[in-house]
């Protein structure tokens, strides 16, 4: 039987490695946990402050400029704002709001306007016009990530995330012994 002896300076080299690699990977995991972090925030003050929310497309009436399945980033303004060709949302009491183009839009006074909408993959307008004094006017679109979004609004998706950041959170603070300073010999020569 042979015995092979390994030098104490590489088993703490090894130590040390892996002890840097898990500082490389804490760092980068907490890193972007702030990103995410930061991201919810300006996305909270741009909802409140700019009254910019985000839709979700589920048909098709709106295909093929928004096919269904896209995400929208809509922002409130008054009626009056509103023009012929913009692309709006309606909210309808009882029922789920409505997002087409504006076919026609009549101010009945300085608040509020009557429109009339029509979706791009409809042959007709829609039924009855909409009396509104305030509407949601698309600004962008994302076609199929809507898909995503609703995945990760689940509870399960939302609990998991809550408990892998608490435990990401718990590990990069958990306090840790401290590293015994190096004894540097001299080579005399």
């Amino acid at each position: 039987m042979r015995t092979v002896l390994e030098p104490v300076g590489s088993r703490r080299r090894t130590a040390d490695n892996r002890r840097r690699l898990a500082d490389v990977v804490r760092e980068t995991l907490l890193n972007l946990a702030a990103i995410g972090g930061a991201i919810c925030i300006l996305l909270t003050l741009a909802a409140v402050f700019f009254h910019i929310t985000l839709i979700m497309f589920k048909t098709g009436s709106m295909s093929p400029g928004i096919p269904a399945g896209s995400l929208a980033i809509v922002r409130e303004v008054p009626a009056s704002e509103v023009r012929t060709g913009d692309v709006v949302t309606v909210d309808r009491p009882g029922q789920l709001p409505v997002t087409h183009r504006v076919a026609s839009s009549r101010m009945v006074d300085g608040a509020t306007a009557v429109l009339t909408l029509k979706g791009d993959a409809n042959p007709v307008e829609d039924p009855a016009p909409y009396t509104v004094s305030k509407v949601r006017t698309v600004l962008y679109s994302v076609p199929g990530i809507a898909y995503v979004v609703a995945g990760a609004s689940s509870p399960w998706v939302l609990g998991g995330t809550t408990v892998a950041v608490s435990a990401l959170v718990t590990w990069a603070l958990w306090p840790r012994p401290e590293r015994a300073p190096r004894a540097r010999i001299k080579a005399r020569r």
